[in-house]
């Protein structure tokens, strides 16, 4: 059975504000409510829930995160497209952020989350949506345009094609092979996410790594920091299992793109959505377009000048 709830209800493994590891992420701004919803395999999974801005009636935007990451990514990115009059979900994937943790690891891969996110979109009574899909989030989408043709009027694409290049698969299961310390205050943590993301985000300031390990990491009882996803959503990675046919998802990307208006973004400097491929899935059809992000690499966090007026570009003519 699907439930719903809002206003920070604590569930499995996790607790109301202040209290516990994950508990501590409920702090906010007013700007969300928080989303409860129970999946088909009874796990408790949460999403950030933007209301639209007072105006016109629109087809509300649903924004997928990457692999290792969170609602938090899109907390700079939401507010401006809920002014666009649209309401704005941004769900935690099992096994990150407030989302409880899949008991079972195996499940942790691009079939279940679109499967999750269906019992979403039930849950909240989502008919129709515009998809933004960041990296793992990307693939999520192609997946869903599979499972439920219907659900998706339009999409954007961040930095992630049907093809993976071996070697973007090859630094992000070196990333995911780490084994990632415990830190005791967030300068140490920002330190590190600045050491292993510099050539993605070579312009980054003092203020932004801050940002980003306030995004990535989650405060627990015991005072330290500590990475806000299950350790085993990587274990594909760490066995080594992963190649680049795993993620070789060109038949689904096929049916998203058919009949459908599409945005690429592009970081320039990124290694997994190389130029070559961005060109060949912009040339499928005249309905897709593509931007490419300067001085950035995987992946953009489109807040870009370049990325945030191409957006808003797609998302007005989108009706």
């Amino acid at each position: 059975m699907i439930s719903l709830k809002d206003n920070m209800q604590p569930g499995n493994g996790q607790t109301a504000e202040g209290e516990g590891d994950r508990g501590l992420m409920l702090r906010k701004a007013a700007a969300w409510q928080d989303r409860w919803w129970s999946n088909g395999d009874g796990l408790r999974l949460y999403a950030r829930d933007y209301p639209a801005s007072p105006g016109r009636v629109r087809l509300p935007v649903i924004c997928l995160h990457g692999l290792t990451r969170n609602s938090a990514d899109f907390e700079d990115v939401a507010p401006g497209i809920a002014a666009l009059d649209r309401r704005v979900i941004v769900p935690d994937m099992r096994g990150r952020g407030l989302s409880e943790y899949d008991p079972d690891p195996t499940n942790y891969h691009v079939w279940t989350y679109a499967k999750d996110l269906l019992d979403l979109c039930d849950s909240l009574g989502i008919g129709r949506a515009i998809f933004i899909g960041t990296s793992t989030g990307a693939l999520v989408t192609m997946v869903l345009s599979t499972l439920r043709p219907t659900l998706i009027k339009s999409a954007i694409l961040n930095d992630s094609g049907p093809v993976i290049p071996p070697k973007g698969l090859a630094r992000i299961a070196g990333l995911a092979a780490m084994k990632t310390p415990a830190f005791k205050n967030w300068h140490d943590a920002a330190v590190f996410v600045a050491g292993l993301h510099k050539l993605a985000f070579p312009n980054n300031s003092q203020a932004d790594w801050l940002k980003f390990a306030r995004r990535v990491f989650i405060k627990g009882r015991d005072g330290l920091l500590r990475l806000a996803f299950d350790p085993r959503i990587t274990e594909a990675f760490r066995s080594a299992t992963v190649t680049a046919s795993t993620y070789d998802l060109e038949p689904c990307f096929q049916s998203l793109a058919h009949g459908r208006k599409l945005l690429i973004v592009r970081g320039a400097l990124s290694d997994v959505l190389d130029a070559a491929e961005a060109k060949r899935m912009a040339a499928m059809s005249k309905d897709i377009t593509c931007v490419e992000v300067e001085r950035i690499g995987h992946a953009p966090m489109l807040t870009e000048p370049e990325a945030c007026t191409a957006i808003t570009d797609f998302l007005e003519s989108q009706g």
